[in-house]
């Protein structure tokens, strides 16, 4: 269970606003701005900290939840500003078009997200290289919802924030392709705030 204790608002209202952020392309300010209009007034570093904090224990919960992937993946980095140098968010994707995992690194270096991404997996299922040009039209269309949401960022400061705000971001666009188990008796909003209780 996540914790929002100590906190000033309630917690609908805290992952109400994360949602907002991880689900559209809309900067802190927009957010700030949007809740002004409803009377919140809740300050865009304010939204940035919870942002931080609640979006990796969201993910993580979301891991235990989601559902089985197929044996054939496609494997590919996007690229992402961390104050001012490219750093790369390495995005695992099913031949659905589901979403395998991800793993954000300072280095381009796809042995090293391979190896953190076959952590875990028993033999059977480690990824293995085969390349092909076409193979990953899958996973380079599916960078676009991505880079649409962070495009309005303007870039991260810290790499740590980039982080855990991916992790927001990577597991709300996981929900749009149904990939909660609970997401054929439960709406997208539903899942989201299902995972901090």
């Amino acid at each position: 269970m996540i914790s929002f204790k100590g906190k000033h608002f309630l917690k609908p209202i805290i992952l109400m606003v994360i949602r907002w952020y991880v689900a559209y392309a809309l900067s802190y300010r927009d957010i700030e701005e949007i809740l002004k209009e409803r009377g919140l007034l809740i300050d865009h570093a304010t939204i940035n900290r919870w942002v931080i904090e609640y979006a990796p224990q969201l993910a993580a919960n979301f891991k235990k939840k989601k559902k089985a992937v197929k044996y054939s993946w496609r494997m590919d980095e996007s690229y992402v500003k961390v104050k001012g140098k490219w750093m790369y968010q390495y995005r695992a994707v099913g031949k659905d078009g589901n979403t395998i995992d991800c793993y954000f690194s300072n280095n381009r270096s796809k042995k090293a997200a391979l190896k953190e991404i076959n952590k875990g997996l028993d033999k059977s299922q480690k990824i293995r290289i085969r390349q092909n040009k076409y193979l990953n039209n899958i996973v380079e269309q599916d960078h676009r919802f991505i880079k649409k949401i962070t495009r309005a960022t303007l870039g991260f400061k810290a790499e740590y924030s980039a982080s855990a705000t991916l992790q927001g971001i990577e597991l709300h666009h996981m929900l749009r392709k149904v990939q909660h188990v609970d997401s054929n008796r439960l709406s997208i909003f539903e899942q989201f705030y299902s995972l901090a209780a």
